[in-house]
């Protein structure tokens, strides 16, 4: 288990707060109010990184602390990044090691998956932080929007745990978690969705840390020439590669880099998917909006 303590002093908002960002604002405080020392599932994304920022905001920064799950399936680049932005938060961050690569469930990827994962993270923060730290409860940044889908098995494993989940509760989409963050100035305000590594890997295929290396691996190096969002699919020796749809016609241009980027992590082929980036490409086909 690491700790990290900022020294930044916490963000504030501006007085003339849009009304209905003030009302989420003053809806997320309410349901906080006595959930102190409160633990924040972290992993530095924008729905996280907001509910990070309003529980310092509403129970202060010595009362809240951020728990980052550490593992394979995390992006070396995600990992720096939320750290950085937990310091301009003022947050105090706690890593703990998370091992749902043992568990033979997750590494079936079923459509199941994320509740395996979420279930060994919220877990953990049970049963090696509550004692440590004191915590009366644990959030995590589940947004409206995403309590309706059907490819968030993680929410059950939120509820088994008793996991509060303030921002859905209060009806707070994914726009208006956006705009909150704006006005608490995150750098993350408008930054896009990073699901895990395993997100990489078809459902049924296994995950391992050798292809969880090779995504990333691959990931980072489109970063370093310049593409702000991509998914790296890994289909056996061939990666289809997934850029924002503005992005497609750099690609084909530099087409040797990009080759060389994803050879370079372990594929032997680079595939250029023409759709560009698909959220929930692998889970919404095989879950139906009841199940």
């Amino acid at each position: 288990m690491t700790h990290r303590t900022t020294t930044a002093q916490p963000t504030s908002l501006p007085a003339d707060l849009p009304e209905p960002v003030a009302a989420a604002v003053d809806a997320v405080t309410a349901m906080l109010e006595g959930h102190w020392p409160l633990g924040v599932a972290y992993s530095g994304g924008v729905d996280s990184a907001t509910l990070l920022a309003l529980a310092v905001h509403a129970l202060g920064s010595e009362n809240v602390v951020a728990i980052l799950g550490i593992s394979p399936s995390l992006a070396t680049d995600e990992r720096e990044a939320a750290h950085r932005t937990a310091a301009v938060i003022g947050a105090r961050v706690v890593e703990i090691e998370t091992h749902e690569g043992d568990n033979e469930a997750y590494r079936a990827n079923g459509p199941d998956r994320c509740f395996h994962c979420k279930d060994e993270l919220f877990a953990r923060i049970s049963d090696e932080l509550v004692a440590e730290l004191g915590l009366a409860a644990v959030a995590y940044g589940e947004n409206a929007d995403d309590a309706k889908r059907p490819d968030r098995p993680g929410a059950q494993a939120a509820t088994n745990h008793r996991v509060l989940r303030p921002m859905a509760e209060a009806g707070m989409t994914k726009a208006l978690v956006r705009d909150v963050a704006r006005a608490f100035a995150l750098p993350v305000a408008d930054k896009p969705a990073a699901p895990c590594l395993a997100s990489r890997i078809p459902h049924f295929e296994e995950v391992t840390p050798e292809k969880l290396r090779q995504v990333n691996d691959a990931e980072a190096g489109l970063r370093r020439l310049g593409f702000s969002d991509s998914r790296v699919r890994h289909h056996g020796d061939v990666a289809r590669i997934e850029l924002l749809p503005e992005e497609l016609a750099t690609a084909i241009e530099r087409r040797e880099e990009v080759d060389a980027a994803v050879r370079g992590a372990g594929f032997r082929f680079a595939a250029l998917d023409l759709r560009g980036i698909q959220s929930g490409a692998f889970t919404l086909p095989l879950v139906s909006v009841n199940g």
